[in-house]
Formats: C-alpha cells, structure tokens, sequence
C-alpha cells in the first residue's frame, strides 16, 4: 500500500476521490491544473460570494451520505417564510404563483414510469399534451441547462422533473457559503488526510506507478488517455449573477415555463455572501440552438426585468458569463447513465466526473463516479501489492 494512487484534477471529483483513497490508508498524490482547488465548487471573493457552478445539494442520494457523514454539508441555511412566499412561474410572459393545472396534475403523477427509448416531448405529449410538456421541459431546464429539453430521453427528463418539482417535498439543502464553504472543507480533510497536493502541476501523460484515477473533463481526458471517449450531450446556458439592493418586490425563486429560465436568490437561505442590506441572485437562460451569446443574455435581461424590478439602478455586483459542457451527461432517447464511458478505463486507469457511468444528476455524478473509482483503485492497489508487481 506504499504504491501511490494518483488523482488528476481538483474539483469535486477528485477531491472526493483524494479522500475516499486516502481514507483507506493508501498513499495519494493529487495533481491539478490550475493555481486553486475546486473546479466549478469555486466562488467569486467576499463580500459579493457567487457560485461558479450550482449552489444546491439535494439530499436523498448516496452522494449526500458521503458528504454528511464527513460534516462537509453541516450548517445547512433555510428561506424565511417571506422568502418562501416569493417562489413564482413564468407562464405567457406573467408571473403567477401557482403553475398550470395541467402541469400540477402531471407533478401528482408519483408513481408513473417513462420509457428510455422515447423523447420527453413526444411522451409527454401523450400524457398532458404538447403545450404541458413543452412547460414541463422548460421549467426542469433549471437542471439541463438545454433550451431543448424536451428531446432528451422520457426515462432521464421525468426523474429530474419528479426530484426537482414532483409531490414529493424536494430534497434541497443549502450550505451557509455554498459550494465553496463545502470544497474549502473538503481540501482540509484531503490535507489532514496526507494527500499530497501539487497545484500548477498540469500532466502530459498518465504516471505508470500505480492506480489513476482521471477526475477531469472529458476533454482533457480524452488528450491525457489518447482514448477517443463518447461525447455525450451536455447544456449551454447563459448566466446573470446580480446584486441589488433589498426590495421587497424581489422574486427568491421563479421557473420560467416559458423559455426555460430560472432565477433564484443566494441570499434568502444565506445572508453572509453578500453586504447587509442586498440580495444576491443568480439567473440563468438555455441558449437556443444557432443563438448568440449576447442574444441570449438579451433574453435573460428581460426576464430579470420581471423577477427584479429596475434592478439596473439597484445594482451593486453584476456578472454575466456562459456555462457549456458544464452541467453533466444528458440522456438521449435509447440512453441512460450506463451508456456513458465508463468508470474503468482498464491498466488500473479510472474515470471520474460528471459525465461518466454514475447515476446522479450535475455534481452528483461527480462523487458518485468518483466513489466508484476510488475503491477500484484500492482494490486494484491491493491486487499490485499482493502480486508483488
């Protein structure tokens, strides 16, 4: 168990894997590219702290477990009552508090299973109708990030609709200081650990003197193996991080219904991450196939406008950028996780990330995989030492 097992990459993904090797007693050096750990759980620097990537966790996973029982979620931040309130759909271009009719009767639908093979569209169309299921894939692109979700796979889009919007009370938890707070704690348990971080260590090839365990996107991956994985389909979303001054006509949570946007309040569950006195919000708008950048955060602006009202003169943070390949694998019809490269690359390689063959939806399949490639590399480790290679 001398013989290291190497990690390549310092997100999510290969942080969890650092931890869960190490946790074993194995030796575990891990590399990453950048001057900082924490790939897409990094936040912008206080007073304003906005997330790179998602800032949720949802509790009713193996993935959550792992996370709890180390105490890298403890401190969890809820809505007021006030806040609570302010939760809105878009819906013909007003906001209303309720979602459809239709839509309502199809959240109630707990116990209905959607086939693999089928789009979501077509198969929901038959359910509720094609106005319904167009509505039901924009307001589930919160998680996509696809303005065409309704292509993807019935199976794949009705699980993330029924975890996210289902009867059942979601499962969401929010971490005081987000995913940073999470990824700072989860570098200090790989440091107390012994795991030797090198960051700025940007590999050229894969080391040869024990498990690896690949924890990057699949296009580096696809360089560091010279392996030609699948490209699987992913979002493309534009993004709108915004500060404002406190209004209590501010919406905290709005799905929009009608072009697959969505808006939400990092300050209503969590009022450390930005001055006393402001809101902080994220929003984010799908880019349509062949649409610009700058067309759509033209349409991401007019939705603020609705969700929050002259928020130009009330600014006091403002950010835009776009997520691509960011958001995890999405399943087309005849897919689902298992079709994605797989976890063992074979010579005591593995991948992790949030592409791979791990259930789960955006991080989610990053620990989960993660998981798995860790106790493989143990195991092929012990293998090594036993046979005395």
């Amino acid at each position: 168990m001398n013989t290291p097992v190497t990690v390549i990459g310092g997100g999510l993904a290969g942080l969890t894997a650092a931890i869960a090797v190490a946790e074993s007693g194995a030796v575990v050096r891990l590399h990453e590219a950048h001057s900082t750990l924490g790939g897409r759980g990094r936040a912008t620097e206080a007073p304003h702290v906005a997330h790179e990537g998602a800032h949720v966790f949802y509790a009713d996973g193996p993935h959550y477990t792992w996370l709890k029982k180390r105490g890298f979620v403890d401190g969890l931040g809820w809505p007021s009552p006030v806040d609570a309130a302010k939760v809105a759909f878009r819906c013909g271009g007003t906001l209303r508090r309720v979602p459809p009719l239709a839509m309502l009767r199809a959240q109630a639908r707990i116990r209905l299973t959607a086939p693999v093979d089928v789009d979501f569209h077509t198969w929901a169309s038959q359910q509720w109708g094609e106005r319904t299921a167009t509505r039901m894939a924009n307001a589930i692109s919160v998680v996509t990030y696809d303005a065409e979700t309704g292509r993807l796979s019935a199976a794949f889009v009705w699980d993330l609709f029924q975890r996210v919007l289902g009867a059942k009370v979601p499962a969401v938890r929010w971490v005081r200081g987000g995913w940073q707070r999470t990824m700072d704690r989860m570098v200090t348990r790989a440091t107390e650990l012994g795991v030797a971080i090198e960051t700025g260590s940007r590999l050229d090839a894969v080391p040869t003197d024990g498990p690896v365990i690949v924890a990057t996107d699949l296009d580096s991956a696809r360089r560091l193996l010279g392996d030609e994985l699948p490209r699987g389909a992913s979002g493309f979303a534009a993004l709108l991080d915004i500060a404002v001054t406190e209004d209590r006509h501010d919406r905290s949570l709005v799905f929009d219904l009608d072009e697959g946007g969505f808006h939400e309040s990092y300050t209503m569950q969590d009022d450390t991450i930005a001055p006393s006195g402001e809101s902080l919000y994220q929003l984010q708008m799908p880019v349509r196939p062949g649409e610009s950048r700058d067309a759509a955060h033209h349409r991401l602006e007019v939705f603020a406008d609705a969700t929050i009202p002259n928020w130009r003169s009330r600014r006091t943070f403002h950010r835009k950028s776009t997520a691509k390949n960011r958001t995890g694998a999405l399943d087309l019809p005849g897919t689902t996780w298992r079709d994605r490269p797989a976890i063992d690359r074979g010579n005591g390689v593995f991948l992790a990330g949030d592409m791979v063959a791990a259930p789960g939806m955006r991080g989610e399949i990053s620990i989960n995989s993660a998981l798995i490639a860790a106790e493989s590399a143990v195991a092929a480790l012990r293998t090594r030492t036993i046979s005395g290679a």
